[in-house]
């Protein structure tokens, strides 16, 4: 059991490591420019700035991911719970940047996979510890 803590904790770290700085310089430049984008890739989306997807990755993929990774080392009661909505919220926002913006980098699929890899982490410690979803 305690692999599965390990793989989602690896796999919540990866995941905060690449929002963090990403959320960040979205939200240092909302215009999306220093990031190596423009307001046009927003175009098909009701966003007209990275203002809302800066925040997302900041706090949600970043900050939580962060934690959930904590939570995850350390095996906490809170580890499935959190690793499940964590990888509910991530896959969600990939299909949702997908379906506005377009298949535009491998990194989409990447983290579509790493989404619902922690779905089915966290639903195997739920599992070992009685828990049904």
């Amino acid at each position: 059991m305690k692999k599965y803590y390990i793989i989602l904790g690896s796999l919540e770290t990866f995941t905060a490591l690449g929002a963090l700085p990403a959320g960040l310089g979205y939200l240092l430049d909302t215009t999306g420019k220093a990031m190596g984008v423009t307001p046009d890739l927003l175009a098909n989306s009701p966003l007209n700035s990275f203002l809302l997807p800066g925040l997302f990755l900041l706090f949600v993929n970043g900050f939580a991911n962060a934690l959930g990774a904590y939570l995850s080392f350390t095996r906490r009661n809170l580890a499935g719970p959190v690793g499940l909505s964590l990888g509910i919220l991530l896959s969600v926002w990939i299909i949702i940047q997908v379906s506005w913006i377009g298949l535009s980098s491998f990194l989409q699929p990447l983290f579509l996979v790493i989404g619902a890899a922690d779905i089915y982490l966290s639903l195997k410690i739920l599992k070992s510890k009685g828990k049904t979803v």
